[in-house]
């Protein structure tokens, strides 16, 4: 190729590679990108003036948190000598009072959890629990711990289908006794001598029920039948705060009726608040062959309001909760 060639290949390429800085000039001054520069500037600077300050508040917290776990880590080793006699009896045994030691520890910590009326749950041989629904039943969770660290014994619960529809839980279902609730299945686990939990309000009274605690049992009868046909006392259980710990958005239009649309629980929960829990066990309901499904529904959910009035500020109050952490003697309401 010539010399002249050559020359007007370079002048081409030169005025290409002019328009593109010309190009990029252009874009930096209509996007700013010449401020980056003084952006990072502020960002290093804002950097240095404040990991100081947020390594002053992270450290003390991350410490709350190890002396937490250290107190977790005493409820469990306080239990050694149990949970090592479980594991040699049983695997299961053993899993299930790891399980509960954790969760009693945590309760402890976290809710100072309390259960008054213990001693009404029988050493051996079936009754029905019925219990108010919670946002989130921890509640029933803690009284689960509390049964087998107590009594030595597994208390079978009934659960919503939307429960065994979750990934991972069939193995936690069944180590723990769970059902989904046909009436049979509830009755031949009473007259085997279990223990049974079940909440007449179910999923409907964790989303649509708040901090002035209404019973959403509507007409449910089935386990005042179950209690019938298993001829078992019904004990009723309510634990004082349960709303001021976790409440739910399911009084807002939209989740109210995907639930009744879909019967999913779409509802938001928010909360976990480290208020007081106290479980108040009432007493027993004993099996009469002259009362019907109907009457005995009403009569334990008499006494299941009986305890929410007797034990629950309504309106709940979620600083009120909290601060009752502080107090040491139980106080009727």
């Amino acid at each position: 190729m010539s010399d002249s060639g050559n020359q007007s290949c370079l002048m081409g390429a030169e005025d290409t590679l002019s328009f593109l800085v010309c190009v990029f000039r252009a874009l930096e001054d209509w996007a700013g990108l010449g401020q980056v520069e003084d952006y990072l500037s502020v960002l290093e600077y804002l950097l240095w003036v404040f990991t100081p300050l947020a390594i002053v508040f992270i450290l003390p917290f991350l410490i709350v948190i190890l002396l937490y776990l250290s107190i977790l880590f005493l409820h469990v080793y306080k239990r050694k000598n149990q949970l090592r006699e479980a594991y040699c009896n049983n695997l299961w045994d053993g899993a299930r009072k790891t399980l509960a030691t954790l969760w009693d520890g945590h309760g402890a910590i976290w809710h100072g959890y309390e259960i008054h009326g213990m001693e009404k749950i029988p050493d051996k041989g079936p009754a029905l629990i019925v219990y108010y629904h919670g946002a989130i039943p921890i509640d029933y969770y803690y009284f689960l711990a509390s049964v087998i660290i107590q009594k030595g014994r597994t208390c079978h619960s009934v659960a919503d289908h939307f429960l065994f529809k979750i990934p991972g839980f069939k193995l936690l279902c069944e180590v723990f006794s769970v059902i989904h609730g046909p009436q049979e299945e509830c009755v031949r686990a009473l007259k085997n001598g279990h223990l049974l939990g079940i909440s007449p309000g179910g999923v409907r009274e964790a989303l649509f029920s708040d901090e002035t605690y209404p019973l959403l049992w509507g007409k449910r009868r089935g386990f005042a039948q179950v209690a019938i046909d298993s001829q078992v006392p019904v004990i009723p259980m309510f634990t004082q705060n349960l709303r001021e710990g976790f409440r739910s958005l399911g009084n807002l239009r939209f989740y109210r009726w995907v639930y009744e649309r879909f019967r999913f629980p779409a509802a938001p929960v928010y909360g976990g608040f480290p208020v007081k829990f106290r479980t108040f066990l009432g007493d027993p309901i004993p099996y009469d062959p002259n009362v019907n499904a109907a009457e005995l529904a009403e009569k334990v959910q008499q006494a299941v309001q009986s305890l929410i009035d007797q034990h629950q500020q309504i309106p709940g109050n979620i600083l009120r909760a909290l601060l009752e952490r502080f107090h040491s003697k139980v106080k009727d309401h």
